[in-house]
């Protein structure tokens, strides 16, 4: 299959190139946020940052950096850059506690946004004959439409479905041939899972690709979902903060998620002295939007630990690339000293065959100790009949994850099915220390 690169001069374009429109999209986005936005304003004027400072792309480390308290302090229109009658969509975070992080859209910020969409699908491979079924939720989150954009900029059939109602979700896959889904991994781990049940036949599915976002997941996952659908699955990556998906994605080589360099300043730094680290160290990613107009945003701190990559990519494109995405700075857990990721604990789930790939952390304390309790589901549930079976499986789980954590954890096997299934971003840590 011939693989489309849909901006070839902004996706292959040598370094030079690349950094003469970054700095040019850089200085006018400063002055944008300066002269417009009383917050950034604020911040110059404290720490005696003037527009014209910025002379150069490194000189984007002396610009404040931006949170998501930020964002939340100033909801819910003190950081736009536009009057409200210029604004022709709002979206948000997809927290599900206290006000949403609410962000703004002109008529050129969606075109731009359809713009990089359209880039990204087409490196994974959609092209204008695939019908797309978008299984993401529509709403305040920016994941459906950005998306559903995209790939009708590319000319694809949208059957923008939503999330939910699985038993519709497989029908329609079934009757109207949908060759691509747009979900999260979890999401379509569940419908994989369903189809299973079911007994679907897989000639009845004509998928061949999937775009997965909203949330991380393992190389481990990846290969189950593909497995079990027959599909090629990449990832894409973007923050409602930054304008949502679009960011970055995976071409069909899988070698890393292109990043939209004309769009975007990309900085890795240290999570504790916030100083920026070397290409290809690992650390915190730093996003500069180049081209906002309704809500320009300068040094958003993501909380997402990865690393870059600026060598070319056989695929053809020359786009810095990004790693995918090891874990949060706020998701990581700290059990008794140590670094805990949910990541590293899929993983060691994920390469079990005698285990569903469906899981549930508990973090407790007890007598002033952080322990931490892992609910796996096992596969086979003649294994009740045989207690030594059963046990063994739960050491060899036990084992498995204190020579990846470090730690040791409770395991805790429970019969197939019982574990909560998602529809939408996955919630499978559950914290219940006194102290968080």
């Amino acid at each position: 299959m011939e693989h489309i690169i849909w901006n070839r001069e902004m996706e292959c374009a040598d370094r030079e190139t690349k950094n003469a429109i970054q700095l040019t999209r850089l200085k006018n986005a400063v002055e944008r946020c300066y002269e417009r936005v009383p917050f950034y304003r604020k911040k110059f004027d404290e720490i005696g940052l003037r527009p014209e400072h910025i002379r150069t792309l490194e000189d984007v480390r002396h610009l404040p950096f931006t949170t998501a308290d930020d964002l939340k302090e100033n909801y819910p229109f003190g950081m736009f850059a536009v009057p409200k009658k210029e604004v022709v969509r709002l979206h948000g975070s997809s927290g599900t506690t206290g006000k949403p992080k609410i962000e703004g859209y002109t008529r050129q910020d969606i075109e731009n946004w359809a713009e990089i969409m359209a880039r990204v699908i087409s490196a994974a491979g959609g092209t204008a004959d695939d019908i797309v079924q978008i299984s993401f939720g529509y709403g305040l989150f920016t994941g459906g439409f950005g998306l559903h954009y995209g790939m009708e900029k590319i000319g694809a059939m949208v059957v923008p479905l939503s999330s939910g109602n699985t038993d519709r979700q497989i029908m329609l896959m079934q009757d109207l041939g949908s060759t691509i889904l747009i979900s999260t991994p979890s999401y379509a781990l569940y419908l994989a899972d369903e189809m299973e049940k079911k007994g679907i036949d897989k000639s009845t599915i004509k998928l061949r690709l999937a775009l997965f976002g909203g949330e991380g997941h393992t190389e481990e996952m990846r290969a189950k979902i593909e497995k079990q659908l027959g599909i090629l699955a990449t990832e894409n990556y973007g923050l409602s903060e930054i304008g949502g998906p679009g960011y970055s994605g995976e071409c069909y080589l899988k070698q890393g998620l292109h990043i939209a360099e004309d769009q975007f300043i990309s900085e890795i730094v240290d999570p504790d002295t916030l100083e920026p680290l070397p290409m290809g160290e690992k650390g915190e990613l730093v996003i500069t939007p180049l081209v906002r107009e309704a809500f320009p945003v300068l040094r958003y701190r993501t909380r997402d630990i990865t690393w870059l990559n600026d060598e070319p990519c056989r695929c053809g494109r020359t786009s810095m690339r990004m790693a995918k995405v090891q874990g949060r700075t706020d998701d990581m857990m700290v059990i008794r000293g140590v670094n805990v990721f949910p990541s590293q604990i899929e993983s060691v789930i994920m390469s079990m065959k005698e285990i569903e790939p469906f899981y549930e952390i508990i973090v407790t304390t007890e007598e002033y100790l952080d322990r931490i309790e892992v609910r796996v589901e096992f596969s086979d549930a003649s294994l009740l009949d045989d207690y030594n079976k059963l046990e063994g499986l739960r050491n060899r789980i036990r084992h498995n994850l204190k020579s990846v954590l470090g730690i040791d954890a409770k395991v805790t096997l429970v019969t197939p099915g019982t574990l909560p299934r998602f529809e939408g971003k996955a919630k499978r840590v559950i914290d219940r220390r006194d102290h968080k």
